[in-house]
């Protein structure tokens, strides 16, 4: 005989640990999203297919060494197979708000401010593969195995990818040198 009060104690445990990951994580998960798609609306649909995955497999991912980690690979590899259909992604600046959006922190000035918008203008022409190294790399401010992790690919990979992906926004019009300087790139403002 099975014990159902057992089951639904565990599924009701489940449950609010997934809804406690996802309160504590929604804003990180939404900024990563729309610096890979660009879009505010593209962002949402990805991060909902993204916990979607993540909640069927909970346990999995409850019990994973770093849940971080496994859902930012969901992420990845859900955002890999929406580009590889060939969906159209929209990367360019909007005039209306979007809740992915990258904020300026205390202390910016308008001019910061500026270049960290022409800098996700620029981050959109970048390659998929380019885009997503730079991102996971400065953006989200991974170390260059979990990148290779998240990405599903060799360490060298992640290194050429990242290193181009600078190389070009360096070289984008309207970005000056030191805006494009890793350090800036970090979300939080740390250094390396």
């Amino acid at each position: 005989m099975r014990d159902t009060a057992g089951e639904t104690a565990g599924a009701g445990r489940d449950s609010t640990d997934f809804q406690a990951f996802v309160v504590g994580r929604w804003s990180r998960l939404m900024r990563t999203a729309y610096l890979l798609t660009g879009d505010q609306y593209a962002a949402e649909d990805l991060v909902q297919s993204c916990l979607e995955r993540a909640f069927v497999a909970w346990r999995r991912v409850s019990v994973a060494q770093d849940p971080d980690a496994y859902v930012r690979r969901i992420m990845i590899n859900t955002h890999a197979r929406r580009y590889r259909k060939g969906l159209k992604e929209y990367l360019s600046r909007s005039d209306e708000p979007a809740l992915g959006r990258d904020l300026p922190q205390r202390g910016d000035d308008m001019a910061q401010a500026v270049e960290r918008s022409d800098l996700v203008t620029a981050l959109a022409q970048l390659p998929f593969r380019q885009r997503e190294a730079v991102v996971l790399r400065y953006w989200e401010d991974l170390s260059e195995t979990q990148t290779a992790a998240a990405m599903g690919c060799s360490v060298g990979t992640v290194k050429s990818n990242a290193a181009r992906g600078i190389t070009r926004l360096r070289s984008a019009v309207g970005l000056s040198r030191t805006s494009t300087d890793t350090t800036h790139l970090t979300h939080e403002g740390r250094t390396r």
